[in-house]
């Protein structure tokens, strides 16, 4: 049930020639000094509101267009992000992405066409007795979209918050929102939940999961992996918009605005602070340092596939999701940087990677599999590139030195050596065996324990003791050998196996039987799985949606899974002995469609024929 605490953000509205201050609105500002395109000339824009004849939108000819969203929590600080604007439709505007772009140029001649009225917002936070804790003024303009995203500072550690926005010099207000600050860095805490996401494609389902998991109020945070939209044109009941690939700036901005329009998404992004990172689809499929899989660094690509280079696209694709999404950024003097990490008392630090976009060697383009599986083992060839690299370990020791109960990296893709039916993947951490490798050799040689990796991308379920095959012995019906585990997760709604349950559960059984490691596999449903962390254990439940060919509240219970601290391996039984679907190594099936109904609270037998939406 909800138990919503009350927390209050105010947007106003900018008096007609008055001097706006732009400052607060931290999407004003690049994620890279280095990167000067992807940010938007504040003088300038300032200047323009008051040139000629600047006249202040009215209050009634705005509103809150997408909801509120909340993310990245600190101890003491979270991301408050809203739209306001005159429509839902986004800016046409290529100016923060075009030219030179410099941060504080005097060009005025790119940004003629842009809004000269800036719009001004109030932000209020309050705690439980409705107590202003902080609160402030941002103001927005077609430059960002007209969104809204602040650091709201001065909190306690560990509280629920409520939040809204107000325009200013008027009653008209956002949706209340609320949001969790994380637990200080050295305190003792009993428990942290979260939720863990992936994989949203909106033509192929509705995100079902998303208003279950929200309705349910269960978590403390969001996790998303990544695959939060997608590029393609897909058809049907949910067709994309912009009904095409998407290229420009516009195009991503207008999918994003296509995604947060969604019930079941502003339900879980107005209630819980969202942790997140990217994969690959949020630029382009397969996508590396160099291109991807539609588009590649070469003239007879850009000619052919959208007349945008493959930088051009990435620049375009990186200023909508900072724009759109409550995420920190992190280190300004750092291009595309999303890798960052959470301390969360001496329970756990949550380390979150960006195996995708940051500084990745080529990967599997779907006509390049051979040369791939020629190089897959090369000592060059990197996820993350050498900088997140040695970060990544180091907030590994780091996090070990400090005393911290659990280490739980949340990465976009496969990370266990999974063998299928055809052989290694090229497009996970099987494609870049020897990164996978040094990872491995860094937790064993240091002795680093209670590791906890998190994967999407792959649309299905998947629970893996944690091992180096050939190198460490390990015992697959014990788990003696393991050094952590991996929890990977099925999608919102991207598609999976798609047949019947039965076939799918075969599937399964044929890759448990294939791979050591893996102990419970499922291909058949959309969902997402809680963690539940404590001092003495780690539990993970995985949650299914029956179908997400409609909108409906079903919510299935899939498999529950233990960690006991120290132990570094999945708890035996696994699985308790027995899972609702795919297949369990050692364990039974058990299926029963025994579904909670979110929104009644009652539990009943339900079944459908078809999974996704036609497309």
């Amino acid at each position: 049930m909800f138990n919503f605490a009350v927390f209050v953000l105010t947007t106003g509205l900018l008096p007609t020639l008055a001097v706006a201050t732009f400052d607060g609105n931290i999407n004003y500002a690049s994620p890279s000094r280095r990167h000067s395109g992807l940010g938007v000339d504040v003088p300038r824009v300032s200047r323009r509101s008051l040139k000629r004849s600047a006249v202040a939108y009215k209050a009634d000819e705005l509103s809150f267009t997408h909801g509120v969203a909340s993310g990245d929590p600190y101890s003491d600080s979270l991301i408050l992000w809203t739209r306001v604007a005159p429509s839902p439709a986004s800016d046409a505007s290529n100016v923060t992405v075009e030219g030179t772009v410099p941060l504080y140029n005097h060009d005025t001649e790119t940004y003629i066409r842009a809004d000269p009225s800036p719009i001004c917002v109030e932000w209020k936070v309050y705690d439980v007795d409705r107590n202003i804790v902080t609160n402030g003024e941002a103001y927005t303009t077609s430059d960002i979209d007209y969104t809204i995203k602040i650091e709201a500072t001065g909190l306690q550690p560990f509280t629920y918050y409520n939040y809204q926005f107000t325009i200013c010099g008027s009653d008209k207000t956002s949706p209340i929102g609320r949001a969790k600050t994380a637990p200080p860095t050295d305190a003792d805490v009993s428990e942290v939940k979260l939720a863990v996401f992936s994989c949203s494609n909106y033509p192929n389902g509705y995100f079902n999961a998303y208003g279950n998991a929200a309705r349910k109020d269960e978590h403390d945070f969001i996790v998303h992996l990544g695959d939060y939209i997608y590029e393609g044109n897909a058809k049907g009941e949910r067709t994309h918009e912009p009904p095409k690939y998407l290229f420009s700036l516009l195009d991503y901005r207008t999918r994003h605005g296509q995604y947060r329009s969604d019930p079941d998404l502003q339900l879980a992004s107005q209630n819980f602070a969202w942790i997140a990172t990217w994969d690959d689809h949020e630029v382009s499929d397969n996508g590396y340092r160099d291109g991807s899989s539609a588009l590649n660094n070469t003239e007879e690509s850009f000619l052919n596939d959208g007349r945008v280079s493959v930088d051009q696209r990435k620049m375009n694709a990186v200023r909508a999701y900072f724009e759109w999404m409550p995420i920190r950024q992190v280190d300004l003097d750092d291009n595309l940087r999303v890798w960052r990490s959470f301390q969360m008392g001496n329970l756990l630090d949550l380390i979150i990677l960006d195996t995708r976009n940051y500084d990745r060697s080529i990967t599997s383009l779907n006509w390049n599999d051979e040369y791939i599986d020629l190089i897959r083992n090369d000592a060059s060839r990197t996820l993350m590139g050498s900088h997140q690299e040695n970060w990544f370990y180091n907030q590994l020791s780091k996090s070990s030195e400090r005393g911290a109960t659990w280490r739980i990296v949340g990465n976009q893709i496969i990370f266990s050596y999974i063998t299928e039916s055809y052989g290694l993947g090229g497009d996970n951490w099987n494609g870049y065996i020897a990164n996978r490798n040094r990872t491995l050799k860094h937790l064993y040689d240091n002795n680093i324990t209670n590791n906890i990796f998190l994967a999407g991308d792959s649309h299905q379920n998947w629970v893996s003791d944690l091992v180096w095959l050939d190198e460490k012995p390990y015992d697959s019906e014990t788990g003696t050998g393991s050094i952590g585990v991996e929890f990977a997760g099925t999608a919102v709604s991207s598609t999976g196996f798609n047949g019947r349950i039965v076939p799918a559960r075969t599937e399964a059984q044929n890759r448990v039987g294939n791979n050591t490691m893996l102990q419970w596999q499922d291909g058949y449903y959309r969902g997402y799985f809680l963690l539940c962390v404590s001092p003495q254990k780690l539990e993970a439940r995985y949650y299914g949606s029956p179908s997400v060919a409609s909108r409906n509240s079903w919510d299935l219970p899939l498999a529950n899974f233990t960690v006991v601290a120290g132990e570094n391996k999945l708890a035996r039984p696994v699985g308790g002995g027995s899972v609702e679907a795919g297949f369990l190594r050692g364990g039974e099936t058990k299926p029963t469609n025994i579904t909670l109904n979110t929104d009644t609270w009652e539990w009943e037998v339900v079944g459908y024929d078809q999974m996704y939406i036609k497309t």
